[in-house]
């Protein structure tokens, strides 16, 4: 744990704390110091994501999440298609392996567009583009930024509200829908940047159940089974 604003709240539940470096390396360190049966990855936060790989490449057990769960939730293409499958709403979006396939899937959509890079959960490299120019610049940054060199190119929804809902799962399908967050102003804000209040407050029940059955059935089927 890296961040000294939470950690008094881990003492409680750990017999020890170590303050290093989230690197594979350094991870790897401490795990041969406790040597612990297993290891749980939660889906969410992009550096966990980012070490599950690296550790079990290297021998270490993973329980709950497991790293091809995290690369079905990372990879955009494969998961436009599991909101098509399950017959959920998305907006017009494209997969684009280098800027002049990127360029063309913008124009095709209409600008703004919302660039994101695949397998970088944690948003770097992303933008929305408003015309040819940005979309150039902004294409070849995500690309770069994509270990897969692919980014997916989606319709913008900026203006539109912003709302999340927090869900947890077990592993034997059990859910628990822990509340619905409203962002106070529209998208186009990160919403680790801007406020947020919770409960919701201008979600209809309609609405909350809607959303309640997505998370569910995405949930289903990418099989997070912690957090």
């Amino acid at each position: 744990n890296c961040n000294p604003e939470t950690v008094s709240t881990d003492y409680d539940t750990s017999d020890r704390l170590y303050f290093e470096p989230l690197t594979t390396e350094d991870v790897l360190n401490v795990l041969a110091a406790e040597r612990p049966h297993r290891v749980i990855v939660s889906l969410g936060g992009q550096t966990p994501l980012n070490l599950a790989k690296g550790l079990e490449e290297n021998g270490v057990r993973i329980i709950g999440t497991s790293p091809k769960n995290i690369e079905l939730a990372e990879d955009r293409k494969f998961f436009a298609k599991l909101l098509d499958d399950l017959k959920l709403n998305q907006a017009p979006s494209g997969t684009a392996l280098n800027e002049q396939e990127a360029l063309v899937i913008a124009q095709s959509i209409g600008f703004p567009v919302l660039v994101r890079p695949s397998f970088t959960l944690g948003g770097s490299g992303g933008g929305i583009a408003h015309s040819p120019e940005e979309m150039r610049l902004i294409g070849e940054r995500g690309l770069q930024a994509s270990p897969v060199h692919s980014v997916l190119i989606d319709f913008s929804l900026i203006g539109w509200k912003e709302y999340e809902l927090e869900v947890m799962r077990d592993a034997k399908g059990n859910f628990v829908i822990v509340c619905a967050i409203e962002n106070l102003d529209p998208m186009g804000m990160h919403t680790g940047d801007w406020i947020t209040v919770a409960p919701a407050q201008t979600l209809t029940d309609k609405e909350y159940q809607i959303m309640r059955n997505a998370s569910i059935a995405i949930l289903r089927e990418i099989g997070v089974d912690t957090g």
